[in-house]
This record gives C-alpha cells, sequence and structure tokens, in this order.
C-alpha cells in the first residue's frame, strides 16, 4: 500500500507496540557444572537459543519486517544477585558469565532484553523505538561445601 496522509507507513512507536506482542523466546538459563556445583569454583552460566529473530507482519496493509535481537541478558543467581552481560555467555572453557555462591540449593533464571529493527515494503532499515524483555523458566541446582577426607593408604 502506498504512504498517504490518511495511511501513514507504520512510526518506530507503533511497530514497538506490536514487538512487545511477538512470540518471543523464553531463553533457558543453563548452568556448568551440570547438578551439583562446589563453594569457591564459579557457577557458569550460558543460554544456547537463538538470539535473533525474524517477524514479517501485514500492519495496516504495509509488509514490515521485524528482526529483533537479544541486547542484554540479566542472568538472576537466585541468590539475590544479578549479573548482566551482552552476550549470551559459553560453556566451560570460553564462558563469559560465572558466579560464586556459598552451600544451598538456589533457582536460577534468565531475563532477556530484545531490541529490534525495521523495514517497511522492503525500505530502510529502522530502529523500533523501544525495548521488550522475556523470562525463561528457572533452574534449580545445589551448591555443596566439600570436605577434605583423610584416609590411611595402608588400611
Amino acid at each position: 500500500m502506498d504512504v498517504t496522509d490518511l495511511n501513514p507507513a507504520p512510526s518506530a512507536d507503533e511497530v514497538f507496540r506490536y514487538l512487545q506482542t511477538l512470540p518471543l523466546p523464553h531463553l533457558t538459563a543453563q548452568q556448568q557444572p551440570p547438578g551439583n556445583g562446589l563453594v569457591n569454583l564459579p557457577v557458569i552460566f550460558y543460554t544456547e537459543n537463538p538470539t535473533t529473530q525474524t517477524f514479517t507482519l501485514d500492519i495496516r496493509a504495509f509488509r514490515v519486517v521485524i528482526t529483533a535481537t537479544a541486547t542484554k541478558y540479566t542472568w538472576h543467581t537466585g541468590d539475590g544477585t544479578d549479573v548482566d552481560s551482552t552476550d549470551p555467555g559459553a560453556p566451560y572453557p570460553h564462558q563469559t558469565v560465572t558466579h560464586n555462591y556459598r552451600a544451598g540449593t538456589y533457582s536460577a533464571s534468565l531475563t532477556t532484553t530484545w531490541g529490534a529493527t525495521f523495514t517497511v515494503n522492503g525500505g530502510p532499515t529502522q530502529q523500533v523505538s523501544g525495548t521488550t524483555t522475556t523470562d525463561g523458566p528457572p533452574v534449580t541446582f545445589s551448591v555443596l561445601q566439600a570436605r577434605a577426607v583423610l584416609t590411611n593408604p595402608y588400611d
């Protein structure tokens, strides 16, 4: 459809309203070591889910392509601390997001902030006027205190 005074092209604010309703993925936090961690050994966090999503919409007869990209990751560690990063983390040995814990059981989760760009009818790329977030499911794990045990090798 052509742009007219009666039907202007979708604005960055209008596209932002659509961005907030898109089925963006709820990225899952993963941790290493799997299962139980150890006190004084950092727990590694990462996510392996896709961090860019593309959607094609019809907004008032305009073809709008929205490309949403994860721009910030907030790792809720479960002990009251949040760790922010601009990357999705990575497993060992290339870890970028870590956190040290005391002994206990924790539920960690990931909030992902999504920014986006858009095009209208194949025109120039524009920035969406805001960001939106998704919350991933919690992952529960324990952190144990390792204790040294002396043994007699001659018994």
